[in-house]
Parts: C-alpha cells; structure tokens; sequence
C-alpha cells in the first residue's frame, strides 16, 4: 500500500463513494478505439507517403498537411492504451507517470491538428484572395510560393505545445488514483490544469471562427470567379471547388464542436461540489464526445483525398502498380523452367513501356483545389 498512497486523497475517496466509470461501456469504448487506430493508422500513413514521395510540389500546404499526419499519428498512437486500459476492465497497470503521458501526448496533438487546419484555411484564403502582388501593396507576398512561413509556423506550434505539456508529465497534480488512468477527476484543490483546459477551450474557438471564415469567404470568392471570369481556365470547376470547400468545416464541426461545447460543463463541475449523478453524466458525456475528436484522425485522410482528384488518381495509381509488380512475380515464380524466358521476355517488355508503366512520375496537380495554390485574382 506504500506505493499507492502518495496518489491518495480526499478526492479518492470521494470518487470511491461515487463510481462512475460505466462498465457496460468498456467493451464498446475498446472496440471503437481499436477501429479508430486502425482506419488511423493506415489512413495517415498513407498520406504521409503521398505527401512526402508523390507530392511534387514544394508548397506551405504540403508541409501544414504533413505536419498535421504526424500529429494525427502522434494521437493514434496512445490509443492502445486507452483500448488495453479498457479492456483489462478500467485497469492501469504502467503507473502513473506513463498514464500522465499518454493522456497529455493525446490532447497535445489533437490541438495541434486543430491548430494546423486553422493555418491551413488561413494559408488557403490569403493565397486565393489576400495575396495580390507587391503593386497592391498587401504586404503578404512572402506568403506565395514559399514554405518558410508554414516551416517556421510549425516549428513554433511544436515547440509551444511541447513546452506546456513537458510540465504537465513530469508534475504530479496529487488527485491520481491507484490503477485508474482517463477517469472523471475533482480538481477543486488543483485548479491550474482545470484552467489550462478553459484556455484551449478559447483557442479551439478561435481557430474555430478563423477556419469557417476563412472557407465561408474563399467559397464566396471562388464562386464569383467563376460567375465574374468565364474566360479563367478553370472557371468551369471553381463552382464545384467552392461546394467541396465545405466538407473541411463540415468535418471540423462534427469532430471538434461537441467535445469543446460541452467541455465547459466538464471543467466546472470538476471545480464545484456537485452531485454523484452530475458527475456521471459529465464523465460519460465526456467520453461519447471524445470518440468523436479522436475519429477526426482517421477523417482527415478522407478529407485529402475528397478534395484532390490527383492524389486519389496518384495513390490509386502508385497501388495499382504495387500490386500489380507482385501478381507478377508470384506469376514468374510459380513459372516452370521452359517457360523462364519467356517470363523475362515479358517482364523486359514490360519495363521498356514508355512512361506509363511502373517507372513513371507522378505529379500532383489539385487545380483548382483547396489542396494548391492557384490564385483567382492574377
């Protein structure tokens, strides 16, 4: 019992007298979990492949667009935990330092892909509609065409997030209970990360506000070019570019809006005395909106490759060939010894195919896209 009781106080007790964690919830709650690492995972994987080896262009989107896959899976990778923690019946059993850990690594990167999509819907209207040449004189032409601002951007967003939850790991905040980790906790008697909490809060709405104006005027501008400038190359499709633009606010809103609209009540009924049933309304209510945030990791992938018909064409493509390479070295294999040459004969004339075959280069051209810079006024 030694090792527990620096853990212990008032609140323990409190939460003893009233049990909360739900277990008809469990099973549910892991599988869930486990479909969601796993469309994760592969999903941003994926993506990182695309945007990393596929992508031709050197674009602030293409580096928001990674940096938002590697926090994506950042987050999917304490899922696990969560799926053993509830399948070992809402046991933990790695302490609580780790526990402290995956939680804050968790909630660290979900608002760091919450702040990345709002730079991108940033990055996406000032290019299509703020950014007008030197002559105007916006002040904004470092924007076009350069990835120094999206790099250092990033740079900044990880170490600010790494700075604030670096403390929040390595100090104790006194109300952890023995073998219980992601659970309902009182903080009336530690009340900075319930502050904190409120804090991110006002920057989920901010960035919130920001994207869904920033999409709600490029949709807007986007539709009057194709009204005002039928003769734009592209004009045709800008109309169809400016419906697609809603599906990042529609995903945005589905993901994120419950989790945040209801972590108010969350927080303060963490700070006040409030009744057991209270309690377990905030704790489950909490969850079922949790599962939402955390599925927003395996939609974002969804999200790249609805709004870019030649990264559906190149991964499709790239695939295509994977699989096909090895259908036809199990074919050659499974070749008996007469027919051995005429197998290389065939793999020779398949390699000499010009430029449409396995050695081709892909280049990804999302126009228009909200994927790629394509300024509607020149």
């Amino acid at each position: 019992m030694s090792a527990v009781e620096p853990w212990t106080n008032h609140s323990v007790s409190s939460n003893h007298s009233c049990p909360l964690e739900e277990e008809n919830l469990r099973v549910p709650l892991a599988v869930l979990y486990s479909l969601i690492f796993v469309f994760g995972l592969v999903g941003n994987l994926l993506s990182l492949w695309v945007f990393i080896f596929l992508h031709s262009r050197r674009n602030s989107i293409r580096v928001f667009l990674i940096n938002v896959a590697m926090a994506d899976l950042v987050l999917i990778g304490c899922l696990p935990f969560r799926v053993l923690y509830h399948a070992r019946g809402n046991r933990w059993m790695l302490g609580p330092r780790a526990c402290l850990a995956v939680g804050n690594l968790f909630y660290m990167n979900m608002y760091v892909s919450i702040t990345l999509l709002g730079l991108i819907s940033l990055d996406r209207y000032l290019k299509i509609t703020g950014v007008r040449g030197s002559r105007q004189g916006c002040g904004l032409r470092w924007l076009r065409g350069s990835t120094g601002w999206s790099v250092l951007a990033c740079g900044l967003l990880w170490t600010c997030s790494l700075m604030m939850v670096v403390p929040m790991i390595a100090l104790m905040e006194g109300n952890e209970e023995p073998e219980k980790c992601f659970q309902y906790k009182q903080r009336k008697q530690v009340q900075g990360k319930a502050y904190f909490n409120i804090f991110m809060v006002a920057v989920f709405w901010l960035v919130f506000v920001v994207l869904l104006v920033s999409y709600v005027r490029l949709a807007w501008h986007l539709l009057q070019a194709s009204r005002d400038k039928p003769d734009l190359p592209n004009a045709a499709r800008y109309s169809r570019t400016a419906k697609k633009s809603f599906v990042v606010p529609l995903l945005f809103t589905v993901c994120f809006v419950p989790y945040h609209a209801f972590r108010g009540f969350y927080v303060k009924s963490q700070l006040s005395d409030v009744t057991c049933e209270i309690r377990r309304f905030a704790d489950r209510s909490n969850e079922a909106t949790l599962l939402f945030a955390a599925l927003n990791s395996c939609l974002d992938p969804v999200m790249y490759f609805m709004l870019c018909g030649s990264v559906r064409k190149a991964t499709a493509g790239a695939l295509s060939r994977f699989f096909s390479l090895h259908r036809d070295t199990a074919v050659t294999n499974s070749s008996t010894t007469e027919f051995r040459r005429a197998s290389v004969t065939s793999t020779a004339a398949v390699l000499v195919t010009p430029r449409n075959s396995l050695g081709v280069t892909t280049t990804l051209r999302c126009q228009p896209s909200l994927l790629q810079d394509h300024p509607v006024h020149k």
